[in-house]
């Protein structure tokens, strides 16, 4: 019988969480987080992680099973989550996953990019560059060698910046071009159901979010972590500016202004990248899950 991965994807605050729990209960099935920051044990509520009843409602796996000091990149949860695929095709015939993070997602449901070898100096010349001259100078390095890339990765997360401008340097061509080659094909279905709104509507449900976040204590959550503040993981939206405020550099209206705004940024660059999938079927962030449900029941047999 034909196994069938149903891949939900979508900006951030617009309800993935929510209905991947109800379609896995319909499909009596386990849910795979592809979400990359949701990873880690140790960031709950600046992560949107789902909550301790959502998690008691369906089987989650990759949520919180990593810590901030682990070195774990999208090749490891490409290998992880295909062996999860694997175990979890022997009994049920759907599974569902879901996560904003387009290239965790793709990792999965189209697999890696390959890409060739480049000489180690160029990372630590970039890693250099990184500390003396900070992240900006490299976005517009790679504004300026690789547009596309610019425009469609998280260009806040300085591992991705380097990562595609190693290749630009080392290679002469740009990190966008060995993307999206032939690749293994999967030996399961991949179904993509896409969420979204109207812009407006999203960044104020990111808005809200926010709101929320810090109502349920994000500051505290952040002020724990503050000793590790040096870690990539902690490298992210909702955290990086909080720690400018626990710094004394900023006051604390204006970090969660900027918690907004990134995050908003961040949502356009979820959209433009799942809009290059084709085979998304959108449905409206307020479609009835019965429709969503009779959808996905005519595709698979």
């Amino acid at each position: 019988m034909t196994k069938f991965l149903i891949s939900i994807v979508g900006p951030t605050a617009i309800g993935k969480t929510a209905l991947s729990i109800k379609l896995a209960q319909h499909f009596n099935t386990e849910i795979i987080s592809a979400d990359s920051r949701q990873f880690f044990k140790e960031m709950h509520i600046g992560t949107a992680a789902p909550t301790k009843d959502e998690l008691g409602t369906a089987k989650h796996h990759f949520i919180h099973h990593k810590s901030i000091n682990d070195n774990y990149n999208v090749g490891a949860f490409e290998k992880d989550a295909l062996q999860c695929l694997e175990t979890l095709f022997k009994t049920k015939d759907v599974v569902i996953m879901v996560g904003g993070s387009g290239l965790y997602v793709d990792a999965v449901t189209k697999g890696l990019d390959d890409f060739p070898e480049v000489d180690s100096q160029i990372r630590e010349t970039l890693n250099t560059d990184l500390e003396t001259k900070g992240l900006p100078y490299l976005q517009e390095q790679l504004k300026t060698l690789d547009l596309e890339s610019y425009n469609t990765m998280a260009i806040d997360n300085p591992h991705r910046v380097i990562r595609a401008l190693e290749i630009c340097i080392g290679t002469g061509n740009p990190y966008s071009s060995f993307l999206n080659k032939d690749k293994l094909k999967r030996n399961f279905k991949i179904m993509t159901i896409g969420l979204t709104a109207d812009r407006p509507i999203i960044y104020n449900r990111i808005n809200q979010r926010v709101d929320v976040m810090m109502q349920a204590g994000l500051l505290k959550e952040v002020e724990t972590l503050l000793p590790h503040q040096h870690l990539n993981a902690l490298n992210t939206v909702g955290y990086k500016e909080l720690f400018h405020y626990l710094n004394g550099e900023w006051e604390l209206d204006f970090a969660i202004s900027e918690i907004k705004k990134n995050t908003r940024r961040f949502a356009k660059r979820q959209l433009t990248w799942f809009k290059k999938n084709d085979t998304i079927l959108w449905f409206d962030y307020l479609a009835d899950t019965a429709t969503i449900i009779e959808s996905i029941e005519y595709k698979i047999p």
